[in-house]
């Protein structure tokens, strides 16, 4: 890849502050910090129009930011990254702002840096101190801040738990023993 993984880690930095119930923002300190990627293989083609391909325990960190996936496709338009494809079971975890963190787990995740849209798949969960989010597709319009989500085709469910604010900051309560 000839362009910039800030690219990338911009987008995954995006895709973190998908705190949808409270509103959030994703560390911003992790922007400016340095991206470091690890792998067991890759396969990397130079020109303006190719790809990178990673495999084997892909992991991507940045400041507070960690992604864990099987595999990374990044692919390239004009020398610019365009295209992040991850599978094989991606984690990421990040720390937002106001210092608690957010984890989302999924079988892929697509995002078109051109459209800034991130679309999750796969058994999606996404959790936070606020709530959780789960279903078979997750989509995020980075552009509008709009989240969509659905059960999939199988006619699963979209489940959403959003706890208040006063049960934020109390523990949950004793079972009473008999």
């Amino acid at each position: 890849m000839s362009r910039r993984p800030a690219d990338l880690a911009a987008a995954l930095l995006a895709l973190a502050s998908l705190a949808f119930a409270a509103g959030a923002p994703a560390r911003t300190s992790d922007r400016n910090q340095p991206m470091d990627i690890e792998a067991a293989q890759s396969t990397c083609s130079l020109g303006a129009n190719d790809s990178c391909t990673l495999t084997g325990n892909v992991t991507m960190t940045q400041g507070s930011l960690r992604v864990v996936a099987a595999k990374a496709v990044i692919e390239q338009s004009g020398g610019d990254p365009s295209r992040a494809l991850l599978s094989g079971g991606v984690t990421l975890r990040q720390t937002l702002d106001d210092g608690n963190q957010i984890d989302a787990k999924a079988s892929n995740v697509d995002y078109n840096l051109r459209t800034e849209v991130v679309v999750f798949t796969g058994n999606v969960v996404i959790n936070q101190q606020r709530g959780s989010l789960s279903g078979q597709r997750v989509v995020y319009n980075m552009k509008t801040g709009q989240v969509e989500s659905g059960g999939g085709a199988g006619g699963g469910r979209v489940k959403m738990r959003i706890l208040p604010k006063s049960a934020q900051a109390q523990p949950a309560p004793a079972k009473a023993s008999n």
